[in-house]
């Protein structure tokens, strides 16, 4: 891989937050040049696609500026809400060259959407197996007209998009680059946004899973306003452990723990299609990223609900941080940067 002094900007825009990170590549490793955070207002981003592109791009601009750049290229991520697809299919043996012609055809058969109407792309996992010429793919596909919203996003707050990656498969570049990936053991990477919750599981660093959910941490505040009856502000405070007059700390955590559940329920369900329809080996552990990690109890009660082990994400485990950056802080908020240090990673011509 050749390396330039700067890395991509790798850009996690999610319903609540824009999540920026930039590394420099020095010869002893990682270096963190910033990480940054923007909050978005709500109906900003509605089902993963950009409902409001003026104040998304006037945002973009204001974390540029916190970050004090004005210009680079970006990596931006998507996930799979209703206009992405992920797959993976089992097809003939064929090389990497092969397939790029062939994977229309191939996607054809898979794919809900006019194949028109979609950007395709692939990662040939290997051969599958106890199947004789046989090979595992990972096939995405993203509607044309996200991708195109995006990018001009992006392009108009200065930027120039150069890749655009799934946030799983961020999430797996994530722990690569941080944890000890020659383990056998089964490790599910969990990320748990506002609005959406990610699960890449992999084996020796290979994603073995992908599955995303329209779940997330607003579970939390929704519960919170409509049982309380409370403003949304008032109900991201309570979610964030601080008080308000009129609700105890007894009756938030309770209304918490009841939408907590709801999320656990949706990952046990894909865990237990995971066990059904892949591999029947235990789940070792569950890394966990996103807002609801930092979430008080949400990951204990993971743990339990679940039945295995849950790990908080450390994406900059492996990378140096500055002095002029405020390291404590963002040890505090590290879980939140786990996609966009994973997109950071990403080099133009990769697969």
């Amino acid at each position: 891989m050749l390396f330039r002094k700067k890395s991509p900007i790798g850009l996690d825009i999610g319903s609540s937050h824009i999540k920026a990170v930039q590394l420099n590549d020095t010869k002893s490793g990682y270096e963190l040049a910033f990480a940054e955070m923007q909050p978005l207002p709500s109906e900003v981003i509605v089902d993963g696609a950009v409902a409001d592109k003026n104040t998304l791009i006037a945002s973009l601009k204001d974390l540029m500026g916190r970050a004090g750049i004005k210009s680079g290229d970006a990596v931006i991520g998507v996930s799979g809400h209703s206009s992405v697809i992920i797959k993976k299919i089992t097809i003939p043996m064929m090389t990497e060259e092969e397939l790029s012609t062939s994977i229309k055809y191939e996607a054809e058969q898979y794919i809900p959407f006019d194949i028109n109407d979609v950007n395709i792309d692939f990662q040939i996992l290997g051969p599958k197996p106890d199947e004789e010429g046989q090979m595992d793919v990972v096939l995405v596909a993203v509607k044309k007209n996200i991708i195109a919203e995006y990018v001009d996003v992006v392009e108009k707050a200065g930027l120039v998009p150069v890749i655009m990656d799934i946030d799983s498969f961020a999430l797996n570049n994530m722990y690569e680059m941080n944890y000890d990936v020659a383990e056998k053991r089964i490790v599910a990477l969990v990320n748990v946004g506002a609005s959406k919750t990610n699960i890449n599981i992999v084996q020796e660093g290979i994603p073995i899973f992908t599955r995303d959910s329209v779940m997330g941490s607003n579970n939390h505040t929704e519960a919170l306003q409509r049982e309380l009856d409370i403003s949304r502000e008032d109900a991201e405070r309570l979610k964030r452990g601080q008080t308000i007059d009129g609700v105890s700390p007894e009756t938030a955590l309770f209304v918490v723990t009841s939408a907590s559940d709801e999320i656990y329920t949706e990952i046990h369900r894909s865990f237990e299609y995971f066990r059904s329809s892949v591999s029947e080996e235990e789940i070792g552990t569950i890394v966990l990223s996103g807002g609801a990690a930092l979430l008080k109890g949400f990951p204990d009660m993971m743990a339990e609900r679940l039945g295995i082990p849950v790990e908080i994400a450390d994406p900059f485990r492996q990378i140096r941080i500055p002095e002029k950056l405020d390291g404590a802080h963002l040890r505090e908020i590290a879980p939140l940067a786990a996609i966009a240090l994973g997109l950071a990673l990403r080099r133009v011509g990769d697969r």
